[in-house]
């Protein structure tokens, strides 16, 4: 008699069959940041579900933060990392010492991802005019060579796509003089995903999702429409970095993109769950028209 664990596994791979056949081609972008870049152990767990993704038939592009690593390198050589509303204040310094970083994580990244056999490239949103930008202020204030996306110049992904490449995305851009500037990882991927069309949006941080109360693990919101996340925004009851998050959730939405997904990034597999079982894990942003999952149907 077939053991019941080979019965459950065979379970979880019929389970997955109608999301591999939906979004067999499509693109999925996935911002990969928090503390699942530092451990090792969850490292490699979110490079082998984006591995996954691709043998399955997605087009995943990463687009990678890497803030720890350049706060962690400005304390090395003797800097004093500064923030203004959760905006990293770059100098010249700082920007010099970000790309040199950022670059590093990128390569990092390429490594893992073709050690398990796929085939990647890494990229600055430099390359190719990708990711243009202009100068952005904190609240009216000048915070240095931050940059916010004016424009994305997608060929150099899709080109990438089109060969059978896992494109991997440094965010790093440069405006119209060629001066590079440093971007956040949420705003270039968002950028990108509405870009390129993207049937998926996957943020990975260090939070669960959205919730109705922070402090009630229960209150997870497995499901948002647009309007429903814009009343979070504006009744305050979300607050502080999940605003700006949730404007890119809703922007990236309004402009083409299908679902957008927050996950925990410490969570093992987190990618694999939200998108191939029939629960998911994390909080999916829809379209206000949409039909939502109602736990059957991606």
């Amino acid at each position: 008699m077939v053991k019941q664990k080979y019965l459950e596994k065979a379970e979880v791979l019929i389970e997955a069959l109608p999301y591999i056949q939906r979004f067999n081609r499509k693109v999925i972008v996935v911002k990969y940041g928090g503390s699942a870049m530092i451990d090792e152990e969850l490292k490699r767990n979110v490079i082998k579900d984006v591995v996954m993704l691709k043998l399955c038939g997605f087009k995943p592009i990463i687009v990678h933060g890497g803030g720890k690593e350049i706060s962690r390198w400005v304390g090395k050589v003797g800097m004093k990392p500064r923030f203004v509303n959760g905006l990293r204040v770059t100098d010249e310094d700082t920007m010099e010492l970000a790309e040199m970083v950022l670059n590093k994580v990128n390569k990092e990244l390429v490594s893992m991802v073709q050690s398990l056999g796929v085939k990647a490239v890494g990229i600055s949103g430099k390359d190719g005019r990708l990711l243009q930008c202009e100068k952005k202020l904190s609240d009216g204030e000048d915070i240095g060579f931050v940059g916010n996306v004016v424009k994305v110049e997608p060929k150099i992904l899709q080109d990438l796509l089109k060969d059978d490449f896992l494109p991997i995305v440094c965010p790093i851009g440069a405006d119209d003089h060629f001066h590079s500037y440093n971007i956040n990882a949420d705003d270039a991927a968002s950028a990108i995903a509405e870009a390129m069309s993207a049937e998926k949006l996957a943020f990975l941080s260090d939070i669960e999702g959205v919730f109705y109360d922070i402090n009630d693990s229960s209150s997870l919101i497995s499901e948002l429409g647009v309007s429903e996340a814009q009343k979070l925004i504006e009744d305050g009851i979300v607050a502080g970095g999940m605003i700006p998050k949730l404007q890119n959730c809703i922007s990236a939405i309004e402009n083409g993109v299908s679902r957008v997904h927050i996950l925990d990034g410490r969570i093992p597999h987190c990618l694999l769950l939200e998108i191939y079982t029939n629960k998911g894990i994390g909080t999916a942003i829809l379209g206000d028209e949409e039909e939502k999952f109602d736990n059957d149907n991606k």
